[in-house]
């Protein structure tokens, strides 16, 4: 099925998927930090051993995940550009920028099955996990993008999970925000947003009581 709005390498999207039926899919750290592993590992192609395996292997356990998986990649085989993420509860945002033909596609099918793998297997599960396909929609200007990366790192927040966002430790808003104290970044996006860690974090955080108040509104219109 052709999607609503193709997918063109070069250019950003912000792509998101729901749990099915709400259910609750990151409940732990554990579960999380899979998750991070997850986008970060399948951002390549190419030559790789299974995501399983490797997280198994005894080097990557004393190493390091992150570390290991430097070594073992090349960046000309990146599939897409992490810019921001979140992971929610019941769902996950990136804003992604295609970097080869088919590779939003590509790095999506991989991340969400092998999370639904690696869940359905842990919690003795079956069927599906995802609510539908990934949904993507074109960011058009940096300005846009600007915008969309503080309602990302806000998602946290709006949904009265933490009252700042700094508090969510399972987005990109740190590397953002202090990004001295990130040793293996997941996000590169600097190329779109160059603002110092302050002048974004005040950005971030004068939008947090507005945002938080809109959800209130949009949860009400709902019931």
């Amino acid at each position: 099925m052709q999607r609503k709005n193709p997918i063109i390498t070069g250019n950003v999207y912000h792509v998101m998927n729901k749990s099915i039926a709400g259910y609750q899919i990151f409940s732990s750290d554990v579960e999380y930090q899979r998750m991070m592993q997850i986008i970060r590992f399948f951002s390549y192609k190419g030559n790789l051993p299974k995501f399983s395996q490797f997280t198994n292997l005894s080097i990557v356990q004393e190493e390091g995940f992150e570390k290991c998986l430097k070594e073992l990649v090349n960046e000309e085989t990146k599939l897409i550009q992490a810019i921001a993420y979140c992971c929610m509860p019941t769902h996950v945002h990136l804003v992604l920028r295609q970097l080869r033909d088919n590779g939003i596609a590509i790095a999506m099918g991989n991340i969400l099955n092998a999370y639904a793998r690696y869940f359905n297997t842990k919690h003795k599960r079956k069927g599906p996990l995802w609510e539908s396909r990934f949904k993507n929609v074109p960011v058009d200007s940096d300005e846009q993008l600007l915008h969309l990366s503080r309602y990302v790192h806000l998602n946290p927040v709006s949904a009265g999970l933490v009252e700042n966002a700094h508090q969510w430790q399972y987005s990109s808003y740190g590397e953002y925000t202090a990004p001295e104290g990130i040793s293996h970044p997941l996000c590169d996006f600097r190329d779109f947003i160059n603002e110092q860690p302050s002048a974004y974090q005040a950005f971030v955080d004068d939008r947090a009581g507005y945002q938080r108040e809109l959800a209130k509104i949009k949860k009400i219109a709902l019931e």
